[in-house]
């Protein structure tokens, strides 16, 4: 089973450490295609970083970074 990682705000350390990555987020790949631009307001530690640092991942093209469902 893998951990869930509460200390881990990087998205590539997270995959590293093959921890459990759970995000609500699921326009990720819409986002990212759609040519606008966007305000992404979350509360306070809710994932900012760790969403920033997905988007990184993705436009660097780690690979398994991101996966469509």
């Amino acid at each position: 089973m893998k951990r869930i990682a509460t200390d881990i705000f990087t998205f590539e350390n997270l995959r590293n450490n093959d921890c459990l990555y759970v995000d609500k987020t699921k326009y990720i790949w819409e986002i990212s295609n759609s040519g606008t631009s966007f305000f992404l307001s979350r509360p306070r530690r809710f994932g900012k970083s760790l969403l920033l640092s997905t988007f990184k991942a993705f436009f660097q093209g780690k690979k398994g970074a991101v996966q469509r469902s």
